[in-house]
């Protein structure tokens, strides 16, 4: 199976138009159509229902996307692993659940690229069942996660402790007492929802919920309200006054962990690039 046709089959499903599609990638509406009904035949399924006005995936479809970013990602690591082979180089695959990457990695990845010279990275984004699997089946040589897994195999290295701050668009100059008003609830994990969820028992139901913090942040800088967002994402904008601490709201805090196999060949490597995290001393 081509990996061209599953690009073009996720880039129609994200899209549901093959005219945008073939635009996108820059080929026929024609070519467009002739992959998808080839891995259409390839599988033996209808990937897309086009007895409507508008296009829709099919429940194989769905399943199939899935399937499709894992085989992508793969081909892609291998063509990487497989082109390093003779330059000396090292190819280091990182796995992250998607806030992470906001939160701390973005800069850490810009340190791996000036201080490590002969390491190529691959990254992607997984769940967090995702990330445990894909390091137990080596196929993630690095994770990052918010909760610690006990798993024999695996070493845990703590990289960072993220302050969660209560922010809001509206400046309390009266020192009134703080309402949850146009409250956006942001996904930090079990622990950190239970204990917010402890402590606000008495306000009213959040506004809005939003599994992640850039997300919520680009809302509330666009509509107005308040979050618990990480320090490190909103210190600008509290400078210049775009955003405002509640002082007396509580501040909760949230681990990253680092994670990967005790008995990987890469572990120097690993090991060198985690102490450019300013915590972590191994």
């Amino acid at each position: 199976m081509k990996i061209e046709l599953l690009k073009t089959f996720l880039e129609v499903s994200r899209t549901l138009h093959f005219r945008i599609a073939s635009e996108n990638l820059f080929i026929t509406q024609s070519a467009v159509s002739a992959r998808i009904k080839l891995l259409e035949d390839d599988l033996g399924v209808l990937l897309f229902d086009r007895s409507q006005k508008h296009l829709k995936l099919t429940s194989e479809g769905n399943r199939l996307i899935k399937h499709a970013n894992e085989m992508i990602f793969m081909w892609q690591k291998t063509k990487q692993d497989v082109g390093l082979a003779d330059s000396g180089a090292h190819q280091l695959v990182i796995g992250s659940m998607m806030s992470i990457w906001d939160i701390v990695l973005q800069d850490w990845l810009k340190k791996i690229h000036r201080n490590f010279e002969e390491i190529n990275l691959l990254t992607n984004t997984y769940s967090p069942n995702e990330l445990r699997k894909g390091i137990l089946s080596r196929v993630i040589d690095l994770a990052f996660l918010f909760e610690q897994p006990f798993v024999e195999d695996l070493m845990t290295e703590k990289v960072a402790s993220v302050p969660l701050h209560l922010v809001t668009t509206e400046p309390n100059e009266k020192k009134e007492p703080f309402s949850l008003d146009n409250y956006i609830m942001v996904d930090y994990g079990e622990a950190v929802n239970a204990q917010h969820l402890r402590e606000f028992q008495d306000a009213p139901p959040a506004k809005h919920h939003m599994s992640q913090p850039r997300i919520a942040l680009n809302f509330l800088l666009d509509a107005g309200g308040s979050a618990y967002l990480p320090r490190q994402m909103t210190f600008e904008y509290i400078e210049s006054n775009k955003l405002f601490l509640v002082e007396d709201a509580p501040v909760y805090s949230r681990e990253i962990f680092a994670v990967y196999l005790a008995k990987t060949q890469k572990k120097e490597i690993i090991e060198d690039v985690l102490q450019l995290f300013p915590y972590v001393s191994i």
